[in-house]
């Protein structure tokens, strides 16, 4: 049934079929009574709850940062099946897209590349709104929010960027059960270099610091770049361990394009941006027991990049993921992926 109206999707700028799905979960976002009942039917298997974080996850398959930017939609897509959700990123300072073209459809690679950077009504704007909404909680699956840089703010002294993420930490940390750190985009100029070892534990031990401070701490987790290499990845893992941190996120897009069967001239034309989908599985599949093996058994590794079937979900938790997330193959299959994903992975481990 999808195919169909994924050809009609697929017929329009990847924008507008966005736009177009998220209406379609917003009308169902406005109808606490429908949402119950589709999530009665599509619910994980009770076999499949897994608990991290101090957290109950009815499903260890989640929906990644950047699908619901705004925070506008979780308990429609907690319906759907999704065993937890990843909001956002979202930033201190609101911010529009970067210029458009900004997203595209690889079909032949079953993947996407975006350069939208980090789009969004601000940390405190988006919090205030869910507060008001939904509350921590009324999605009914554990609910994390990605923090980013705001895009005003340069990389030229880590003070101001400290402080950006700071404001945007506060904001969020009352309505999260996770936060999730920001610091692998390609989409945002100079972003990456909160990698590096030196700033990285700067803005690290700051956050870990304010998130102590407070009466209840939220688990803190860091997103990590596929394109990093051994080195510097073993370098940022460090980092996470000295500063205390509950977890890691394996991958970010990546700005490679090795690989693809997608034709030269195209992906020329499309130019910069982050590749999203099935290329990334490889890495992903390098990195996650490179940081299980760095942190060790108590960190919470979850594993995202490429996940369309059961047998991915499975390959990655063998890797030593704690669960795992998908986004590009949401786009690519429907909406019916998570409760499927689900319902398989139930078969295959049980």
């Amino acid at each position: 049934m999808y195919g169909l109206l994924r050809a009609l999707l697929f017929a329009v700028p990847p924008e507008e079929a966005h736009a177009f799905g998220m209406a379609a979960l917003t009308a169902l976002e406005a109808l606490p009574s429908v949402c119950d009942l589709v999530h009665s039917r599509l619910a994980p298997p009770l076999t499949l709850e897994k608990k991290r974080l101090g957290l109950t996850f009815p499903s260890p398959i989640g929906l990644a940062g950047g699908f619901d930017k705004n925070a506008r939609v979780p308990r429609a897509l907690a319906a759907l099946g999704f065993g937890f959700l990843e909001l956002g990123t979202v930033t201190a300072e609101p911010q529009e897209p970067n210029p458009p073209p900004n997203l595209f459809r690889l079909p032949d690679d079953h993947a996407l590349v975006n350069r939208l950077g980090f789009p969004n009504d601000g940390a405190c704007a988006v919090a205030e709104r869910f507060a008001r909404t939904v509350g921590r909680g009324g999605a009914g699956v554990p609910v994390g929010f990605s923090i980013g840089k705001s895009r005003a703010v340069p990389i030229d002294a880590i003070g101001p960027v400290v402080d950006d993420y700071l404001t945007s930490f506060r904001a969020v940390r009352p309505v999260s059960d996770f936060v999730v750190v920001n610091i692998s985009s390609p989409n945002t100029k100079g972003l990456r270099a909160l990698q590096g070892p030196h700033l990285a534990r700067a803005l690290l031990a700051a956050l870990t610091r304010d998130n102590d401070s407070r009466e209840a701490r939220v688990p803190l987790l860091l997103k990590v770049s596929p394109d990093l290499n051994d080195d510097e990845l073993d370098a940022l893992l460090d980092v996470v361990r000295e500063a205390d941190l509950d977890g890691v996120i394996a991958t970010n897009t990546t700005t490679s394009r090795a690989g693809l069967a997608t034709r030269r001239d195209v992906l020329e034309s499309i130019g910069a941006g982050g590749l999203s989908g099935p290329p990334l599985r490889r890495r992903v599949l390098e990195v996650v027991p490179r940081v299980r093996q760095r942190l060790g058994p108590d960190a919470t590794v979850i594993a995202v990049g490429g996940v369309s079937d059961a047998s991915h979900v499975r390959s990655y938790l063998a890797a030593g993921a704690d669960l795992v997330q998908l986004y590009t193959g949401f786009v690519f299959e429907g909406p019916a992926l998570p409760s499927r994903l689900a319902r398989d992975l139930a078969r295959l481990t049980g």
